[in-house]
């Protein structure tokens, strides 16, 4: 899928998260250590319940970083797409509308 979102500078494209990526990077990093957390758990034979408790952390931390996403998403891609008008608008109310169907049916 091509990179999509607003054109920055010298027509690169700058995403909604663009100005806060090392905090998306940051947050990421740390979901990713819960993982191999849950990996640990696993191979150290840990009771069944503790581990789905990590689970359930490490989805409630892939949701909350899904939503920043998506809010960021709207105020920057979603909300210049709408004030250019034009086709470019409803597809992006479109694309938007759809991800957020697949998040509330992961």
């Amino acid at each position: 899928m091509p990179p999509q979102g607003s054109s920055g500078r010298e027509g690169i494209a700058v995403h909604g998260y663009t100005a806060n990526k090392d905090d998306a990077l940051k947050r990421l990093r740390r979901i990713e250590g819960q993982v191999r957390g849950l990996q640990r758990l696993v191979e150290e034979d840990t009771y069944c319940i503790n581990v789905l408790t990590q689970v359930s952390a490490t989805t409630k931390a892939l949701q909350s970083f899904a939503l920043t996403m998506m809010d960021d998403h709207l105020q920057s891609c979603v909300a210049d797409a709408i004030a250019q008008g034009g086709d470019q608008a409803q597809d992006k109310i479109v694309e938007a509308s759809q991800a957020i169907a697949r998040m509330v049916r992961s």
